[in-house]
């Protein structure tokens, strides 16, 4: 299963293998305070892209569109990930239901 979780939030036992998928270290977090397995930074949305979106030059629907076309050259690091089993996304973004992270995991959930 995939699941995605702000850093902030406790870790949990059912959290599985945790991966951070931001490109910048979480603002506020010590390294030595998040608990996670893996920072994969392959499988976050291109800088210029992430500006793009939180500059509002572009929208969600945009933004998604064209983190998808990004993620669409990383299916091996995504199977991968996949492979672990329970895995939850972690990212910093205040926003819970439009963010690289939502768009990561349903991507995640559609490999074969």
């Amino acid at each position: 299963m995939i699941h995605c979780k702000r850093v902030y939030e406790p870790a949990s036992s059912e959290d599985g293998y945790r991966v951070l998928v931001d490109r910048l270290w979480p603002r506020g977090m010590k390294k030595t305070d998040l608990q996670y397995d893996e920072w994969n930074k392959t499988l976050a949305p291109s800088t210029e892209l992430r500006k793009a979106f939180h500059a509002d030059f572009i929208d969600f629907t945009a933004f998604r569109e064209a983190y998808l076309q990004e993620l669409a050259g990383h299916a091996p690091e995504g199977r991968q990930l996949v492979a672990k089993g329970n895995v939850t996304l972690l990212y910093a973004t205040k926003n819970t239901t439009q963010n690289h992270a939502e768009v990561l995991a349903g991507w995640l959930r559609s490999l074969p």
